[in-house]
């Protein structure tokens, strides 16, 4: 326990899934945490549990990330309950598979606002209390859409790319003021989301067996990784894009039948 000790984290999406997990560890370790979501019913079950466990380290708001006003309304409350907020987890996201034919400028629209613009207007929000901090560490979810691309999610890797297209330029802007900005690629990761793309017992067993692993990963995997990239062990880590999926991202090819 200690590795954000003192560090004021806000995670979105922290109802459920990645967004649960990563709230869970900085909390575990540390942080005081601002857990936000849409859904305030999920999002306050797990604040209580973490707050079970070290009373007063967890507050639990509702949040439309692709509301700027939202946004400012958040970060107002965060830095009233525990002072400036100085990691900022932008983990909320959406699926919104769609074929190719059927993708209209409404769904577009909306996975390009839910994905992409929340997690530029969240930084463009935290970054005032991050100077006042003198220190910050912003860690954008992306997609190892970004890297290997698939079929029926053409928003949601074009809204992905553009996270870690934003997540590079802000890097740089942002060093001379100590803040640094990196995103996460998961693979997959067995969360409710990945249900929705995979929905029968046949499907996930399929997609699990494609992995270099074998197996999909969890979201205390991603967790561990968040962890790092927020906490004072990463002092000299910023402007990246970070493959946490099994090996899937360098699978390619065929292998060779080879004489033994």
């Amino acid at each position: 326990m200690g590795r954000v000790s003192g560090k004021v984290a806000l995670v979105t999406g922290a109802g459920a899934g990645q967004g649960e997990a990563e709230a869970r560890m900085l909390a575990a370790e540390g942080a005081s945490v601002i857990a936000t979501d849409i859904n305030l019913e999920a999002v306050t079950r797990v604040v209580d549990e973490i707050n079970a466990e070290r009373p007063g380290a967890a507050i639990a708001l509702k949040h439309d990330v692709a509301s700027g006003d939202a946004w400012a309304e958040v970060v107002a409350k965060a830095k009233d309950a525990f002072g400036p907020i100085t990691i900022l987890v932008n983990n909320a996201g959406i699926l919104a598979p769609a074929t190719y034919d059927k993708l209209t400028h409404e769904h577009w629209q909306r996975t390009m606002d839910v994905n992409a613009w929340s997690q530029f207007v969240g930084m463009q929000s935290v970054i005032p209390q991050m100077q006042e901090a003198g220190v910050g560490s912003i860690i954008n979810i992306a997609s190892l859409a970004v890297v290997n691309a698939c079929g029926r999610f053409t928003a949601y890797t074009a809204s992905k790319g553009a996270v870690d297209a934003v997540t590079r330029a802000a890097a740089i802007e942002l060093a001379p003021l100590n803040i640094r900005v990196n995103s996460v690629n998961p693979g997959v990761i067995h969360t409710a989301m990945v249900d929705e793309a995979f929905p029968d017992q046949t499907s996930i067993d399929t997609a699990a067996a494609a992995q270099p692993l074998r197996r999909m990963g969890r979201p205390i995997d991603l967790a561990y990784l968040i962890l790092y990239l927020a906490s004072d062990e990463s002092w000299f880590t910023t402007g990246t894009a970070q493959n946490i999926d099994g090996g899937l991202s360098v699978m390619g090819g065929v292998t060779p039948v080879v004489e033994r």
